[in-house]
């Protein structure tokens, strides 16, 4: 007995199968490709953007901006605000006003670090600072993010605080044993708008800056510190 002829779909079905398996290995190429391209435009986007802001902020003199800073970490979750000074070279001005007052600074040789109603003081050279803090002083320096910051990347899964600015992640390479990663929220002018930092220990530090004046007028005095009458000064690393 003779066997019925193929009916057409079953011929049309064949066809198409014949002709995706035919096309498997371009499609495959052309994934690749355009993966590879992906990949170097994300590579070229960050090199623009890190250079827009290293330029931005290496040719500023001073810098004044309020902050608020957030931690998270070990069942503690804390926020505190206040206002930042820096200055070139090596300056910088921490003055929390809430939920206390305390202020931390430096003079580009020595850190203080003072809690108002204290009786002691605590200084460190700014060379062996150990700081979060300390790394946000080199926004006036002459350092490259991309050299800084190892491996820094687009960070498409953070979301930004506000629609339109770019989020990047990277490592820091001076503080690699301690942090796991950075992430930085730039607006379209190329400003820092938010620092986050993880921590090996899996705590969480973050920054964020508001009302960011540039090249505005800053005396010297406002990053010395003299203790008040009957502070003791500590020396020790912090």
């Amino acid at each position: 007995m003779s066997l019925a002829p193929a009916p057409r779909q079953y011929m049309v079905f064949r066809l198409y199968l014949v002709a995706v398996n035919s096309m498997v290995p371009q499609f495959v190429a052309l994934l690749l490709a355009l993966a590879a391209a992906v990949a170097a435009s994300s590579a070229s986007d960050v090199h623009v953007i890190a250079q827009a802001v290293d330029n931005r902020y290496n040719h500023l003199q001073t810098l004044q901006a309020e902050f608020t800073e957030t931690y998270r970490g070990g069942g503690i979750e804390r926020t505190e605000s206040g206002s930042l000074w820096l200055k070139k070279p090596g300056k910088m001005r921490w003055e929390y006003r809430s939920p206390k007052e305390k202020l931390f600074l430096s003079d580009g040789k020595d850190a203080w670090f003072y809690l108002p109603g204290e009786h002691q003081v605590r200084r460190t050279s700014a060379r062996k600072l150990d700081d979060l803090r300390s790394p946000l002083g080199l926004l006036l320096g002459k350092t490259k993010l991309e050299k800084e910051l190892h491996g820094l990347s687009l960070a498409p899964d953070v979301a930004p605080l506000i629609t339109g600015n770019t989020v990047l992640r990277g490592v820091p390479k001076a503080m690699a044993d301690r942090v796991h990663e950075v992430t930085l929220e730039i607006t379209p002018d190329n400003q820092i708008s938010r620092i986050q930092i993880e921590e090996v220990d899996d705590s969480v530090t973050e920054y964020r800056f508001s009302e960011q004046k540039e090249n505005f007028a800053i005396a010297d005095q406002r990053f010395r510190f003299a203790p008040p009458p009957g502070v003791e000064v500590v020396d020790e690393d912090f």
